[in-house]
């Protein structure tokens, strides 16, 4: 699924919402995301999962044509731990009884 898919998707979810409004709030909550994850903040979306920022160090690669040894400077990376009910759903299980206590309340 794609950026213009979920906006299609919400749109057809909700039809009083526009094509526009709907990218508009899809690329508020994307802007939110990476602003937090830049700042090395934890997004947890309960349910689906958790995304954090990770370091990694510097070590050394190689390069599989020469096969020289290089620097792979230490970077940042996101990463990204499903949620048990996105586990569930994939795998085929039925949403929670309390999942769907929770989202009907």
């Amino acid at each position: 699924m794609t950026k213009r898919d979920l906006i299609h998707e919400i749109v057809k979810r909700y039809p009083r919402l526009s094509g526009a409004d709907a990218e508009i709030a899809v690329n508020a909550v994307l802007d939110s995301m990476v602003d937090t994850l830049a700042r090395g903040g934890r997004i947890e979306i309960r349910g689906f999962g958790s995304f954090v920022v990770k370091h990694r160090q510097a070590r050394e690669g190689r390069n599989p044509k020469t096969g020289a040894l290089i620097p792979v400077a230490a970077k940042r990376v996101p990463f990204f731990k499903a949620g048990k009910e996105l586990k569930g759903r994939v795998n085929g299980k039925p949403a929670s009884a309390s999942a769907r206590e929770t989202n009907d309340g």
